[in-house]
């Protein structure tokens, strides 16, 4: 047990925030819960309950601690420590609720795993940007590592004391922009990481009087930020299956199926791994991001990336092979978004798709023979595929999609009339 004051009981909403309520540390106990509301899964991320929901102003809910998820927040200068403990949002039986991210993700991965006998690793990348600075940028040079050095120091500290295990903290290509990507972890745990890593780096950089954005776009004309999820499939036990030298691209055939649900189901997925109005900027052919559906090996401009393998000093590639989506941006609630890749993935197995397609070296965009899919070019025409696809709303509870639809399009609403800079401007300060 912490000696902080207070035990924060948090969940994450569709517009991925943190939100919550606390209760004194010396009352929590495992199977803590405090009250919710349902129309709390509508608020938009500028703050305000959306309209259309399937929720008025009555109905009550528990947020139902996981104890197994307890971080504590240590270390950030002039922040008081706190206990953080990730919780279910639940009806006031203890049964689960269907519109909560975090049990969506925890009924997917149970289904993995008893259905088609599949485990998996998963890690989230960051990006995000330095706010308010005139200086120049120069990617990925020593010198702006140095420059935030101190602040790296302690955000790794911090981040350790919460239970995230960082990998690398680095400048990246864009302007003021910097990454920090995790250690591969059990699912569930991975997501909760990505979930509360943004808070976190955020307190980090503002305790050191610096502002930092998670926004997709953070400068308009730059490079964009996204959040990509490295993802490996295994066996129940954690032995080999998506490996197989001979294959194309070297993918099993398992694995070379489960990819092909994700690329057949991107486009209507879309809605949930970009849903902000200014996401569409940086999924542009040429931008070192996703600019078109199919599965690249090493590419970086593909949905889904093969990801090379380390074979230095004669390393084994079988047990590091695995894949990298690099269509998210932080817009996207991570359980959320995790939960919709795997469960897209399942579809493929089910469906007994074809293997997956694996294009290997450069691919020219001009090429009108190429017969990769688009992506939807605006949240609302995002929106309008996804609720074409059946089979993508039936992954879902009705009540869930249209709470998800009705969020996106109040967001939507309140932007008409602002220019895409002023659009920028605004998540520059909500991300």
């Amino acid at each position: 047990m912490s000696d902080s004051t207070f035990t924060f009981l948090a969940t994450s909403d569709l517009s991925s925030r943190i939100k919550g309520r606390s209760v004194l540390s010396k009352n929590y106990a495992p199977g803590t819960s405090v009250g919710w509301v349902p129309a709390n899964i509508g608020i938009t991320n500028t703050g305000h309950i959306a309209e259309d929901l399937p929720f008025g102003s009555s109905g009550d809910l528990r947020l139902l601690a996981d104890d197994e998820s307890i971080r504590q927040i240590n270390g950030i200068p002039g922040v008081p420590d706190t206990q953080l403990v990730f919780s279910d949002i639940v009806k006031n039986d203890g049964e689960p609720w269907s519109c909560c991210p975090r049990t969506i993700l925890k009924e997917t991965l149970q289904e993995l795993s008893e259905k088609f006998g599949l485990s998996m690793t998963a890690s989230f990348e960051h990006e995000f940007s330095e706010k308010g600075l005139t200086t120049a940028s120069h990617p990925f040079s020593f010198l702006r590592f140095l420059d935030h050095g101190e602040i790296g120091k302690t955000l790794v500290s911090v981040l350790e004391a919460a239970g995230i295990r960082p990998e690398c903290w680095l400048p990246e290509y864009g302007k003021h922009q910097y990454e920090i990507t995790m250690e591969p972890e059990k699912p569930l745990q991975a997501a909760d990481n990505a979930v509360l890593i943004r808070e976190l780096t955020k307190q980090v950089y503002r305790a050191a009087g610096k502002k930092i954005t998670f926004s997709p776009v953070p400068f308009p004309g730059d490079a964009g930020t996204g959040v990509h999820i490295h993802f490996g499939l295994y066996g129940p036990a954690g032995e080999v299956v998506a490996y197989d030298p001979k294959a194309p691209g070297r993918l099993s055939s398992i694995a070379a199926k489960f990819n092909a649900g994700i690329i057949k189901y991107g486009r209507a997925m879309t809605a949930i791994f970009a849903p902000l109005s200014i996401s569409y900027d940086r999924l542009k052919p040429n931008n070192w991001s996703t600019a078109k559906i199919f599965c690249g090996v090493e590419n970086r401009e593909a949905l889904l990336r093969v990801c090379p393998t380390n074979e230095i000093g004669g390393k084994a590639p079988d047990k590091q092979f695995h894949f990298e989506f690099r269509g998210g941006d932080a817009g996207a609630n991570p359980w959320l978004l995790l939960a919709a890749l795997i469960k897209a993935g399942m579809e493929g197995i089910r469906q007994d798709l074809p293997p997956v397609d694996v294009v290997a070296g450069e691919v020219d965009f001009t090429d009108e023979s190429l017969s990769f899919e688009s992506l939807p070019d605006s949240l609302s025409s995002a929106l309008q595929v996804l609720e074409g696809s059946d089979t993508v709303k039936s992954w879902f509870s009705k009540e869930f999609v249209e709470t998800y639809i009705a969020v996106k399009r109040q967001e939507l609403k309140d932007l008409e009339g602002k220019s895409f800079s002023e659009q920028c401007e605004v998540y520059s300060n909500v991300y």
